[in-house]
């Protein structure tokens, strides 16, 4: 199983790359963040005359996942399923040839003194419980998307520069950490231990021309599907070209044997 997770940033503007791509690269899943769209404006059609089919939670503006699979799509849930209404598109999940496969959309957070921060840490506090309370890391498990936190400053061009942001601060990385203990392996690390990997870079300041980038979009899975983690990638070339998002697809491969 190839499976890709990609912030574009609005699937509307980015519709004939988002195209493109699966035409290119054809991967089994495809998840997506940052739909900026209710479900209604969903571009099923041109995902299904290319083999997807396509489960969406969506949000007018802001926000909306989906996933994506040329398999059917099972199980579909969307949201927390604990009870508290969020006002947030940011969570689907579907199981795809035996594999529950989650999506999320972390916030960002703005500033630190900002309620959104707070926001950000609760979300995350609030996955780590999703996990808990709904998935067994005994089994093949996938938790992708854009996590809006760079785990450790080798995700980081320059770190200090980024080290008191919402994206890089301690306790940021502390409520990353505390999800991905609940046993979730960054299928990244298994293959690539170097620096310099990067799947976001600001539209302002140059970020991409000056190679100004974090790593904030993971692919961990469960240690049962990590381990038959075969390859990664990510595809930095989508951060070229004409009215590009500010993150490009990252990949991995699974042996599912």
């Amino acid at each position: 199983m190839k499976l890709a997770s990609w912030n574009v940033n609005s699937v509307r503007a980015r519709h004939d790359r988002v195209v493109r791509w699966l035409d290119t690269h054809q991967p089994d899943v495809l998840c997506l963040q940052e739909l900026k769209c209710t479900e209604d404006k969903f571009p099923y059609q041109a995902m299904q005359d290319l083999g997807y089919h396509a489960v969406v939670y969506g949000q007018p503006t802001y926000n909306g996942v989906a996933i994506l699979a040329r398999d059917a799509l099972s199980d579909v849930t969307r949201g927390w399923l604990d009870g508290e209404e969020d006002p947030q598109a940011r969570l689907i999940a579907a199981t795809v040839k035996g594999v529950r496969v989650i999506t999320a959309y972390v916030p960002n957070g703005g500033s630190l003194e900002a309620d959104r921060y707070q926001y950000k840490l609760k979300w995350l506090k609030r996955l780590r419980q999703h996990l808990d309370l709904h998935v067994s890391p005994d089994g093949h498990m996938v938790l992708c998307g854009d996590f809006n936190v760079a785990p450790d400053d080798i995700d980081v061009a320059l770190p200090e520069k980024w080290k008191n942001t919402v994206l890089c601060h301690p306790s940021a990385r502390e409520a990353y950490q505390h999800v991905a203990d609940w046993g979730l392996h960054d299928t990244l690390r298994k293959h690539r231990k170097e620096g310099g990997l990067y799947s976001w870079w600001d539209y302002r300041q140059l970020g991409f021309p000056k190679n100004d980038g974090l790593r904030l979009d993971l692919i961990l899975a469960s240690r049962p599907l990590w381990e038959q983690c075969a390859e990664v990638g990510i595809d930095r070339n989508e951060r070229k070209g004409k009215l590009p998002s500010d993150h490009v697809p990252v990949m991995a491969t699974f042996t599912l044997t």
